[in-house]
């Protein structure tokens, strides 16, 4: 019965409720067949703040690929969805839509605020299924996580407590990264700095005795109003007369006292600098050497205090202007000079940050940083980002983790007084719970084992899943998120969390600058699935770029994507077309040559593929893939094949071939392109989806790639032959092969019907010896080609063009010897032009004689 395919490849149609389908059937479920080995990917969660990009299509793209092959190798492949909660990036956005309906968050208290935040995630997550959707994951939904659910909570709260209790969490006074928009501190990678251009402002701190001033510069004058003291090293002679005096804070009548202490660069600037414990992470070292006071002279939201005298309530920049002014005019501004260098910005507001004083939560990195260097058994693909996370664990700080939030984990500390208890349940009345939520990346960190169903080891769910086996994520979150899913995972679970991490790059414009709301060069995915289909932006984001590197989003690139797979439809389309039975099976004995060749080159491709799969080298697997399809299956063995369809000996058995080839194709394009494969898999084979088919095998191995190499190559070199002669492939050409080897020349004889037609010889023979001056020779090693001249060219044209050529030739080989016998040229010309004439008289003699010899042959 014969297939009716669409003649044209229609990919929202194709799309059309085939993701509805697997849901309904449960495909995408784990665990069913307890028999099966266990596969875990867990989805890096994305955050419930909006849209995902073309880096979540491409990362996801990944996770998907790898789990939809293990699931067709036999694994109980296990794909975990879920979302993370995002405490500033979700807080932020939040506030936001309350600013525009008229109202803060303090208006609402708490415990109304989070019940809007639950309304925002349940929309948001909405959202981000439906484009999980159009991306075509295959997620078990039954087992999906949120990094704010009960069971992740209990997870992150035993954490926090046994980490406390082993003393590697601490709280305590330090300068921290402070957001003053979100009004949290941030951990040290939160913060991305940025070459900017600001000032350095030099003032005069003028000696309480009214002997002078010392000259300070400093790139942040609002914080002098929490100065504690001016310092110099004690080497330095042209301070030491100085030393114990006091200065004033300039436009002030506070007094502050000159230290000395080694930590300063005598050589830098003027060799004196101002402390300011509270605003600066080395002058608070300084200050705790040196015992003295450390106040903020800002609020939380960037706002001066009253420190700062008359400048309380400006922002800090109004500050910054202000104060200049007013120092100026009272002649305390030496200089103010541009100044270029590295700013700190809030990865999440992007606020400049202010370093800040703070008592916050702190975990000790030490210990957790030594057992994760010592123990960790992770490879990494590329491996060289090894090292990036080795040298970036030997240099770690301490991590921030408190976050001065409502949107988040609550921390399980309780107050009363000076007393402090870290547990889960209240200690009693009187008792108040800290304010301050956990770090986004603190639940984060647990997400591999905390989905699973830890901290109960003994849950079915953790006993069979975990570890994971990859943990697939771009190589900018490394310090972010994979090192510290590593030691927490080696920490509470004793293993790493996953086996094997793949890190891809970013994607990039097509200028290859990095996408971003501010260049305007974001591309939404969602767009480019409406415009191309899930199967050719999938095809196209994967298949660009080796593991580690960065890709380039090219319209062309995906459109050549989308030409691919209509080739693909056609291929299928003209095989449904020549076959009356899909339950054809081969028979070995009665296989041709092409037959051999295809069926031997297919499972080189299983296998080469498989290779790549297993090294996570999509583009190298997907090169291979579309080399064989296109350049072999499609250009060769299907143009042969309608030979072999009208020979009553091989017509059955080649239908045979053309299915199982096409079957393993699909098999094996299947984590590529999920949704066409899927419509021409169940069209064609009826089953009842290729997802649970199995994935192929090498099954044949024949001894005729040699052969049928010799037979492609006399083919393609005629073909050649007539591009170079400008010879239509419609016109016929007598033709001669000529070789003394036996074997070939019965394989010849055996398939020259084959070579007739693909030749389109008028006259072909086969011949043990045979040499002619009217036949072009094309040269082979084991077959010689001859081809009719008569048949390539018009004799009388050719004797006309060369005529013209020998003719044109004489005029410029004439005056190229007339300049060279002329003494005036020779001597006065440049040595470089006098070479260049004369080599060019060398080629006009040699194609004169190269003309002089065609036109022998023919007259």
């Amino acid at each position: 019965m014969k297939i009716e395919l669409n003649p044209k490849y229609e990919f929202k149609k194709v799309e059309e409720n085939r993701y509805d389908f697997w849901l309904k059937k449960g495909f995408f479920e784990s665990g069913k067949d307890q028999s099966k080995t266990p596969f875990t990917i867990v989805i890096p969660p994305p955050n419930v703040t909006g849209k995902l990009h073309l880096g979540h299509a491409w990362d996801t793209a990944i996770q998907d690929i790898i789990i939809r092959r293990k699931r067709m190798q036999g694994f109980d492949a296990l794909y975990l969805p879920g979302m993370d909660h995002a405490g500033i990036a979700t807080q932020a956005k939040i506030d936001e839509r309350l600013k525009n309906q008229g109202i803060s968050r303090y208006d609402l208290g708490r415990e109304k605020y989070l019940e809007k935040a639950w309304e925002w995630k349940e929309e948001y997550a909405g959202f981000i299924k439906d484009q999980w959707k159009a991306l075509g994951l295959s997620l078990d939904y039954t087992k999906e996580r949120f990094t704010l659910d009960q069971q992740l909570n209990d997870a992150v709260n035993h954490v926090f407590i046994k980490l406390y209790e082993k003393g590697w969490i601490y709280r305590g006074y330090r300068i921290i990264n402070w957001d003053c928009e979100a009004k949290t501190a941030l951990s040290n990678i939160e913060v991305e700095y940025a070459e900017t251009e600001g000032k350095l402002y030099h003032f005069r701190y003028p000696f309480t005795d009214g002997s002078g001033y010392i000259k300070i510069a400093t790139t942040r004058p609002e914080t002098m109003f929490a100065d504690q003291a001016l310092m110099v090293h004690p080497e330095d002679e042209r301070y030491k007369e100085f030393v114990g005096k006091s200065v004033y804070i300039p436009g002030t009548k506070t007094s502050i006292p000159i230290i000395q202490d080694d930590y300063v660069d005598m050589t830098f600037g003027t060799g004196a600098v101002k402390v300011t414990p509270a605003h600066d992470p080395n002058d608070y070292e300084v200050g705790k050497r040196h015992q003295l006071m450390m106040p903020l002279c800002m609020n939380d939201d960037g706002t001066m205090n009253e420190l700062a005298l008359k400048y309380q309530g400006l922002d800090r920049f109004e500050c910054r202007k202000l104060l200049t002014k007013d120092l100026t005019e009272l002649g305390l501004v030496e200089k103010i000079e541009t100044h270029i260098h590295q700013v700190g910005y809030s990865e999440r507001t992007g606020v400049m940050v202010e370093p800040r004083l703070s008592l916050q939560w702190f975990v000790d990195m030490k210990g957790l940083t030594e057992q994760t260097l010592k123990n960790n058994k992770v490879d990494f693909v590329p491996e060289r980002f090894k090292n990036t996370f080795e040298n970036w664990m030997h240099n770690i700080q301490d991590w921030t983790i408190s976050r001065q939030l409502w949107w988040g984990h609550r921390i399980p500390a309780w107050f009363r007084g000076d007393e402090v208890k870290v547990q889960i349940e209240s200690p009693g009345d009187d008792w108040k719970q800290d304010e301050d939520v956990l770090d986004t990346w603190f639940s984060s960190a647990l997400w591999p084992f905390s989905t699973l169903g830890f901290p109960d080891k003994e849950s079915p769910l953790y006993k069979r899943y975990y570890p994971t086996d990859v943990m697939v994520t771009g190589y900018d979150i490394i310090f972010f998120w994979v090192a510290r899913m590593m030691f927490q995972g080696l920490e509470f679970t004793g293993v790493d969390p996953f086996k094997k991490v793949l890190l891809h790059g970013l994607i990039r414009d097509e200028q290859g600058r990095k996408m971003s709301k501010s260049l305007g060069n974001g591309v939404d995915p969602m767009d480019v699935i409406d415009t191309y289909g899930l199967d050719a932006l999938r095809f196209f984001i994967v298949s660009n770029s080796a593991p580690g590197a960065d890709t380039r989003y090219d319209v062309k690139k995906i459109e050549a994507s989308w030409n691919f797979i209509n080739k693909l439809w056609n291929v299928t389309r003209f095989i449904t077309l020549n076959i009356d039975d899909t339950s054809l099976v081969i028979d070995e004995s009665n296989l041709n040559l092409f037959d051999q060749w295809i069926l031997t080159r297919l499972s080189e491709t299983i296998e080469l593929a498989d290779t790549y799969y297993e090294r996570f080298e999509f583009n190298e697997a997907n090169k291979v893939l579309t080399n064989f399809i296109w350049d072999e299956f499609a250009s060769w063995y299907l143009e042969l094949s309608k030979l072999s369809l009208q020979d009553e000996k091989y017509n059955k058995n080649t239908q045979a071939v053309l299915l199982y080839c096409l079957k393993d194709i699909l098999k094996l394009l299947h984590p590529f392109l999920p949704f066409v494969t899927e419509k021409l898999y169940i069209d064609i084979f009826n089953e009842e989806s290729i997802m649970i088919s199995s994935w192929p095998t090498a099954q044949y191995r024949f001894d005729v790639k040699d052969t049928f190499k010799e037979i492609e190559e006399v083919i393609t070199r005629v073909r050649n032959l007539r591009n170079s002669y400008n010879v239509a492939p419609s016109k016929p050409l007598n033709i001669v092969l000529q070789t003394e080897n036996q074997v070939l020349k019965t394989v010849f004889e055996t398939y020259s019907n084959y070579l007739t037609k693909f030749l389109n010889s008028s006259d072909f023979r086969l011949l043990p010896s045979f040499d002619d001056e009217h036949y072009v020779l094309i040269a082979g090693a084991n077959i010689n080609i001859f081809v009719e001249k008569t048949g390539l060219i018009d004799i009388e044209q050719e004797i006309m063009n060369l005529n013209r050529q020998k003719e044109k030739l004489e005029k410029e080989i004439e005056r190229s010897e007339a300049l060279l016998n002329n003494e005036n040229f020779t001597k006065k010309a440049p040595k470089e032009k006098l070479a260049a004439e004369e080599e060019k008289y060398t080629l006009y003699k040699k194609q004169y004689m190269d003309v002089l010899e065609m036109l022998k042959k023919y007259v």
